[in-house]
């Protein structure tokens, strides 16, 4: 495919980047008075390439067509439904971030900038069919992520966040290339394609070791255990605004493209990886059940929520199907709902001088004092525990459902019974809510924005949400089957 065909094909990162750069410059140019203005075009852009991702979506691209830069990108349903949860979750975020930066007198406009260059990264994540534009795509996102963690460069909490974060990250960086430069030296390609070519004829111990290394680093990423352990510390200190985001659209492009990689570059020896899958997202399930139950900090507690998530959305994946990746998506975008619901409730909890109320003490008797908060919350606690008739009952099911389909009745087994461990803590918050005495703590007023963000996350995983099952699973579907015809 020519250049020009293939520039038609980028046109959402295009928007992306070159509104990066605009903005980096009104951020130069402007000063901290201009962090609300660039909020709201980044948010512009975000929506701008939103719609123009969605036609590729309904349409269930696939093939040869949607090739650009001569095998570097692929421009799918697949990468098309991934990018719709990114820009969503991304723009969200922008959203309810103002308000917060501001009320901590830390408003600047580069968090904006940072946020769409992150999302330009994680666009080329989710599209990318070549290790090289592979790794390109990872450290722009990973980059701007390491100094979002350190926003707050005057917060002991935040700095020693990005530290963490950095560290870790660079160290996962360095596995990931590691991996990657054993199967180039034993498959003599880089394009996932010659890859699942190359393994199709055997499985050397040098490319063996390639494909362990790659999923490795990319555990990382999605805080797999046993690679979770930097989570807890970042989703702490961290602004809320930027846990927000690390929790949701880091982790949908980070699992998207594990789920490339696996089913295309390594989709001709299965069994290979679906052991390793398997294995992490049976100990992310209980290490992040386990995890929570102690925990007293609402921010951690979700750190280790997010872990235990991964663990069921690895279920549809280890099953190598087109029903485990269609599961995977469906689950990754109640996933994605829930967790942007329950952060903007969080951002919502604090007392009458703006400061922030994290702790579980902080929310006693939350029911009598914001009712409509506490109910909304209660709501997003219940479907994070997957119980019926909430939308995250709905996506624990269809994964299960592929589970069970494909002979890993074990792995569903053992999923099953770490959700009832899970549901434990979950509850907590609701026994804490609207059990415990009033403290009558959390007397700040929230804006309009964050009421809409929460109403709409709170309808996205109601019961209503059953009605759009059919065309969001037809839509997964059609994405997940994209993987299969490319590989």
């Amino acid at each position: 495919m020519d250049l020009t065909s293939s520039l038609g094909l980028v046109i959402p990162e295009l928007v992306l980047a070159l509104s990066g750069l605009i903005m980096l410059l009104f951020a130069a140019w402007g000063g901290n008075d201009a962090a609300r203005p660039v909020s709201i075009a980044s948010c512009v852009a975000l929506g701008g390439a939103f719609f123009l991702v969605a036609p590729s979506v309904c349409m269930g691209l696939s093939g040869a067509d949607t090739i650009a830069f001569y095998g570097q990108l692929r421009m799918d349903a697949f990468a098309g439904l991934a990018k719709l949860m990114i820009y969503a979750a991304a723009g969200a975020v922008l959203v309810v971030a103002p308000a917060y930066f501001d009320r901590i007198k830390a408003s600047r406009p580069e968090f904006a900038v940072l946020v769409l260059f992150s999302a330009l990264g994680m666009s080329i994540m989710v599209s990318a069919t070549d290790l090289i534009s592979l790794y390109i795509g990872l450290e722009l996102t990973s980059l701007a992520s390491y100094v979002l963690a350190a926003f707050l460069r005057d917060d002991d909490k935040s700095a020693e966040a990005g530290l963490k974060y950095f560290v870790l990250g660079a160290l996962a960086s360095g596995i990931l290339l590691f991996g990657s430069s054993l199967i180039y030296g034993f498959a003599g390609t880089t394009s996932f394609g010659g890859i699942n070519v190359a393994m199709a004829d055997g499985l050397s111990g040098g490319l063996l070791m390639g494909v362990i290394f790659v999923l490795a680093g990319l555990a990382f990423k999605i805080s797999a255990v046993p690679f979770h352990m930097w989570t807890p510390d970042v989703y702490e200190g961290a602004p809320a605004p930027v846990t927000m985001f690390f929790a949701s659209a880091p982790k949908v492009a980070a699992v998207a493209l594990l789920a490339r990689v696996s089913l295309e570059a390594f989709g001709s020896q299965p069994f290979a990886w679906q052991q390793i899958v398997g294995f992490a997202a049976i100990a992310s399930i209980v290490v992040g059940a386990l995890g929570a139950i102690g925990q007293d900090n609402i921010k951690r507690l979700l750190a280790f929520s997010s872990i235990n998530n991964v663990g069921f959305i690895l279920i549809g994946l280890a099953t190598a199907s087109v029903a485990g990746a269609s599961a995977m998506l469906v689950y990754l975008a109640f996933y994605t709902a829930m967790t942007v619901g329950s952060f903007v409730a969080v951002m919502m909890l604090k007392d009458a001088e703006g400061n922030p109320l994290e702790t579980f003490g902080d929310i006693r008797g939350l029911s009598s004092t914001q009712p409509a908060l506490a109910w909304c919350l209660l709501l997003i606690m219940f479907s994070l525990a997957g119980i019926p008739p909430l939308m995250g009952f709905y996506g624990k099911l269809v994964v299960f459902q592929a589970a069970v389909e494909a002979d890993l009745i074990a792995l569903a087994a053992v999923g099953i019974a770490a959700s009832v461990i899970g549901a434990f803590y979950y509850l907590k918050f609701i026994k804490v809510m609207f059990f415990d005495e009033a403290v009558d703590r959390a007397k700040g007023k929230s804006d309009v924005a964050h009421w809409a963000l929460l109403a709409i996350a709170t309808l996205v995983i109601s019961p209503v949400a059953w009605l759009g099952t059919g065309w969001l699973g037809g839509l997964a579907d059609n994405a997940a089957a994209t993987l299969f015809f490319a590989g």
